[in-house]
């Protein structure tokens, strides 16, 4: 016998949807079946009108799509994926902002070169505290502020990195493993990737140039910011960091199946790569 979603109109749109999320498993297929004809609710006696089961079947449909957005948005994947951009975002204004107060400085303290850019950005700041306007002195401290939230929105990114992809985090780190997840639009993305594309994920610019004018390929994306590849030997880096994508690539599929750390795995990774690393 079939059901429908309007047997219990008493309920709100919201009890009508989340009852049938739950009851999907009992649907009837939808191969063959014949959607019902709003004159059976008149008939009924649940609707007057055509306009009103109309009326209240938009609802009820914008009830379960709300419910659906809101539980694909809290999904780990998406969290992470958002807490990311928001990041490079902030990182982004870190850096415009050190330069427009590094030219504006200039003109308080015209020793203060180029040159001076290359020193840490927190140090940088701190060393144009010493001159300048209140004005300039309250963009400084801005800087400064935008320091703090990106080091503490860097944490919070790899605390959740760590609790949502166990193998992944303890393989590169837990901001890597969220930079990686996030480039690639989510963990099942990731799982299903080569490990030749993982190798170069976050290299596209580099890849389309040599795909188009023959420039020499890259050999990393996203993985140069673990410490085995960018402190690898530069004649090495390519093979370090073609071990380490196979190994996140299988530690990815652990993530996305198991949900479970496991330390061998780990530890047995963590060796190939050392070993990728040493000179022969």
């Amino acid at each position: 016998m079939l059901r429908y979603w309007f047997e219990r109109l008493d309920d709100s749109p919201e009890d009508i949807s989340t009852r049938n999320e739950k009851e999907r498993g009992n649907w009837p297929p939808v191969e063959g079946f014949t959607p019902l004809d709003w004159r059976t609710t008149v008939d009924r006696g649940l609707f007057g009108t055509r306009q009103e089961y109309l009326s209240f079947l938009r609802t009820l449909c914008l009830a379960w799509g709300e419910r659906r957005l809101s539980s694909a948005l809290q999904e780990g994947d998406e969290r992470i994926l958002r807490m990311v951009q928001t990041l490079d975002e902030i990182s982004g204004m870190i850096d415009h902002l050190t330069g427009r107060l590094v030219d504006w400085y200039g003109t308080v303290d015209p020793t203060f070169t180029r040159k001076d850019q290359g020193v840490q950005e927190r140090a940088l700041l701190a060393r144009m505290k010493g001159g300048g306007d209140e004005i300039f002195l309250s963009c400084v401290e801005e800087g400064e502020h935008l320091l703090s939230l990106r080091n503490a929105l860097s944490r919070e990114v790899s605390l959740q990195a760590e609790a949502s992809y166990p193998n992944c985090s303890a393989l590169v780190g837990g901001l890597v493993a969220a930079r990686l997840i996030a480039r690639a639009g989510g963990l099942e993305r990731l799982a299903r990737m080569s490990s030749a594309t993982i190798q170069v994920l976050g290299a596209e610019n580099a890849l389309f140039s040599h795909l188009h004018t023959g420039s020499s390929p890259p050999k990393h994306g996203i993985i140069y910011q673990h410490g085995r590849v960018h402190a690898a030997p530069r004649n090495l880096r390519g093979r370090v960091a073609r071990v380490l994508a196979g190994r996140v690539a299988l530690a990815a599929r652990l993530d996305y199946y198991r949900e479970t750390l496991d330390r061998e795995f780990v530890k047995g990774s963590q060796e190939r790569i050392n070993r990728a690393g040493k000179r022969t």
